[in-house]
Formats: structure tokens, sequence, C-alpha cells
């Protein structure tokens, strides 16, 4: 399943999210943003499924923003699994 989700309060302008049958991310790609930050954490939970990610990402803050990309990836993959 693929889901294509508009990031608000962050650098990133769209974040693309790949999961399988069994809700496990096989890709997820940022389009704006700190380009080694966003391929960092993109590459780092490819292969883990979609709720350990948010586990470990929600409420991750960038400069007193009240949100960050990790955090809005979250909030995208929560917005994910509702279509699942």
């Amino acid at each position: 399943m693929k889901h294509t989700y508009i990031p608000v309060g962050v650098c990133s302008r769209q974040i693309d999210i790949e999961l399988d049958d069994n809700a496990k991310i096989i890709n997820v790609k940022f389009h704006g943003g700190c380009a080694g930050n966003t391929a960092g954490i993109s590459s780092l939970v490819v292969g883990m499924s979609a709720e350990e990610a948010i586990d470990r990402l929600k409420g991750i803050d960038c400069r007193g923003r009240g949100t960050s990309c990790p955090d809005q990836l979250a909030t995208a993959l929560e917005e994910a699994l509702e279509e699942f």
C-alpha cells in the first residue's frame, strides 16, 4: 500500500510511504527537508513495523516547533494505518 502525506510545521513538503500487507515499512521518501537527516530516518525505518516506528518517532521536536520530520513521519504512518 502506498500513502502520501503533506507534513505540517517542518521543512519537508511531502512524505511518500509504502507498506507491505503486514504494515511493515518497505520504503519512505521525504521531499524537501534536511537531505541527510531525512535519508537517515528513511533508511532506519525500512523493515520496521509501522507501529514500532510510530512508537519511536512520535513526539520528537525540532527547534521548539512542536514537531519534526520524524514526528511527521509518525503522523503519516498513523494516517496510513487508518486506511489499512
